[in-house]
């Protein structure tokens, strides 16, 4: 690893979520689990009609992740967070591909924003889940997971104003903008189809291309935010007359 890497890079979480103790081994345990465990007392106290209505889905995801929920343990039967997540962004990454320097690289620059684990470096070990950051679960007298979590996530995720790489959905994007630092150099990559003039995300195709980017970075140890610009891509197109300090578009050309 290059001394000098100084930016981190955000990304979401995935409903998806796989069990594999496996490929790559856990390296420690999620920084919050103090908080996470009063997030799983929370869900416990839920009826199944209320963790069913929290979770917005069909009987039949609910009730095994219902059942679930009575029995997981935070600290047995651990997946790397890098592997749990399965769904469309992290197939696209391929992280078990992932070359030694790139998986030094993926541990000191990624970080999973989390409504359960609220933030996870890559190899931290955890179990499935279902938990949206904008479910409206009150914890601990919190109204909700934003107002749970406040500005640890922030903090977690940056010392001396590193600039950030936002590869994360709006959703979870939310729990770093509020605490940026003035002058801190906040960009958000978005990924959008040209729809008669104007810019259009479409989101299997932003979280594929997302999925695509980490990996570039992490394979090219990207250490500026103009590294970003340089995504090599047959589908994407980088965008600089359309781009800002703040956004960095790319343009999809099928």
């Amino acid at each position: 690893m290059k001394e000098g890497v100084l930016v981190k890079i955000i990304i979401a979480p995935a409903k998806k979520m796989v069990i594999d103790t496996d490929t790559f081994a856990v390296e420690q345990l999620p920084q919050y689990l103090p908080q996470t465990t009063e997030i799983l007392n929370a869900l416990r106290q839920l009826t199944y009609p209320e963790a069913k209505a929290l979770w917005h889905c069909s009987d039949k995801l609910a009730q095994p992740n219902y059942a679930w929920l009575q029995k997981l343990d935070l600290t047995h039967t651990l997946t790397p967070a890098l592997l749990a997540f399965s769904g469309i962004q992290y197939q696209y990454m391929a992280p078990d591909l992932f070359t030694a320097p790139a998986l030094d690289y993926v541990r000191s620059n990624l970080r999973i924003l989390s409504g359960f684990y609220g933030i996870l470096r890559p190899f931290d070990g955890i179990v499935p889940y279902r938990l949206e950051m904008q479910a409206k679960l009150a914890v601990s007298g919190h109204k909700n997971l934003y107002a749970f979590w406040d500005d640890r996530l922030y903090h977690a995720l940056v010392s001396d104003s590193e600039p950030i790489i936002n590869l994360a959905s709006q959703e979870y994007a939310k729990t770093i903008i509020p605490y940026l630092q003035p002058r801190q150099s906040f960009v958000t990559v978005t990924f959008a189809s040209l729809v008669e003039g104007r810019l259009k995300t479409k989101a299997t195709l932003a979280k594929m291309a997302r999925g695509s980017m980490v990996r570039y970075l992490a394979e090219h140890n990207v250490s500026t935010i103009a590294g970003v610009t340089h995504f090599d891509h047959p589908d994407w197109q980088f965008a600089g007359a359309r781009s800002t300090a703040e956004q960095i578009v790319f343009i999809y050309q099928r």
